[in-house]
């Protein structure tokens, strides 16, 4: 990882292979000299230079190697600091041949450029102060939403989401961390430069504003990740034949064989925006089959793991007592985690099926279906989404989506706690010194208003794509 802007860099902004068109980006001191030494510019009326050229603008010509024209582009022109990286930038739109995509590459690289390293533009954005570094992050969040409620998250994140809140919160913990620093230089004295009073106001009203940002994690994570529901019930209840009906494919294996499924399947839908991944697990049941007896463990294990649990009953061959029975089952493998129970009978297209609604009456979540003619699906689908809280993508609220950012705060959460507890037993300031740094630093590391270190900003921005 290159944490250097003195080179020029180009790659392929584009997603890589042939399409209709294709953009390779360059970015640095010497960006326009390079480009400039291989475009013609169509219809100058003079010699035209991407120098003098005004910010923002497009012009149409050919790029060419040595006396070679490779393709007609349109180049358009970003002067630093107001592009996207900070620097000068410009982007060549040519044809998405790969043969032009990897001669012009060569090309500029010829030239004096230098290959970019994955997020190495947006690497350099944070460096230029153009975005912080959650913000340098949500970018990369952004490009791989694949629901809108990704993509919702993403983007609020993006436009600054908790950035501003943080920056004014650290500043003001940090004037006072300045005056109990200042304390020390008159110990002497036993002067008291910040009002302790004010002092745990403050901290009070910061860890408020975290415990929200790190309880929104659990919605967060979900939502940029997907929602993991276990598909659970008897052998031959249905649910491999469930999951097909919502995915409208044949993934996973149907059989009347009991214990087909020996192991989780897990594909992800999404409904109504928010991404779901559901896990098809092994029929629990009692057996001998090693094989299968080590799939029934491991559905258990998926129940812990799920956000939602989906179990599933046959209409046909189930009775009332043995449904309960079932349930009292999983609820007793939730433990305590207090997680939705979806209760789902299946088979209702059958002329056998029983219609447990009275028997089963007070049954939460209770939802009646036929998997395979797809009989009130749409049903069971709106009961998944209602679980969700969707609410917290609307309004100016934040959520944490991202494991670093959840950390970061827990330990601010934790550091302010010690400085409560500090003032509590009125310790000397250079301790509720100490703790206030180490709340100060942990804040930072969110938004990269610390001296980051290396290996961090490595490991995050090797995570992007080239070209971004």
């Amino acid at each position: 990882m290159f944490l250097t802007n003195d080179d020029t860099i180009c790659a392929l902004a584009t997603a890589p292979g042939m399409g209709a068109v294709a953009i390779v980006r360059v970015s640095g001191k010497r960006a326009f000299e390079v480009v400039n030494t291989h475009f013609k510019r169509k219809y100058a009326s003079k010699q035209f230079s991407l120098e003098n050229a005004k910010s923002h603008t497009m012009h149409l010509g050919a790029f060419f190697s040595g006396y070679s024209t490779l393709d007609e582009v349109l180049v358009a022109v970003f002067k630093g600091p107001n592009s996207y990286t900070g620097e000068n930038v410009v982007e060549i739109n040519c044809h998405g041949s790969v043969f032009v995509q990897q001669q012009i590459l060569k090309t500029l690289v010829g030239a004096g450029c230098r290959l970019a390293n994955g997020g190495e533009f947006t690497l350099r954005a944070f460096l230029n102060s153009k975005m912080d570094l959650s913000q340098a992050e949500a970018v990369a969040d952004l490009i791989n939403s694949d629901s809108e409620a990704a993509h919702t998250l993403a983007l609020q994140q993006m436009r600054g989401g908790f950035s501003h809140d943080i920056a004014e919160l650290r500043e003001k913990l940090i004037n006072f961390a300045a005056l109990i620093e200042l304390e020390l230089d008159f110990s002497e004295e036993d002067v008291e430069f910040a009002d302790r009073s004010a002092l745990r106001e403050l901290i009070v009203a910061i860890q408020n504003r975290l415990k929200k940002l790190i309880d929104s994690f659990a919605s967060g994570n979900v939502l940029k990740a997907g929602v993991p529901v276990a598909i659970i019930g008897k052998p031959n209840a249905g649910k491999s034949t469930l999951l097909n009906a919502l995915l409208n494919e044949d993934r996973a294996i149907v059989s009347d064989i009991a214990g087909t499924t020996r192991d989780t399947v897990e594909e992800d839908f999404i409904i109504d925006g928010v991404k779901f991944r559901f896990i098809d697990t092994a029929g629990i049941r009692s057996t001998d089959d090693k094989v299968e007896a080590i799939g029934i463990e491991k559905t258990f294990e998926k129940i812990n793991q799920a956000a939602l649990v989906l179990y599933l009953f046959d209409l046909v061959h189930d009775d009332a007592a043995l449904v309960k029975e079932d349930i009292a089952l999983i609820r007793n493998k939730m433990g305590q985690q207090s997680k939705p129970l979806i209760v789902v009978g299946n088979k209702l297209d059958s002329n056998s099926a029983h219609h447990l609604e009275n028997e089963l009456a007070g049954t939460e979540n209770l939802v009646l279906i036929s998997a395979k003619t797809q009989l009130n699906l749409g049903q069971l689908q709106a009961k998944l989404v209602s679980f969700i809280d969707l609410g917290i993508l609307n309004g100016d609220a934040t959520v944490v989506s991202n494991l670093r950012h959840f950390e970061a705060f827990t330990n601010a959460y934790e550091s302010l706690q010690a400085v409560l507890f500090g003032l509590d037993a009125r310790t000397t300031g250079d301790f509720l010194a100490m703790d206030i740094r180490k709340a100060l630093h942990h804040l930072g590391e969110v938004t990269g208003a610390i001296d980051v270190d290396k290996d961090i900003l490595g490991a995050i921005f090797s995570k992007f794509c080239i070209g971004k």
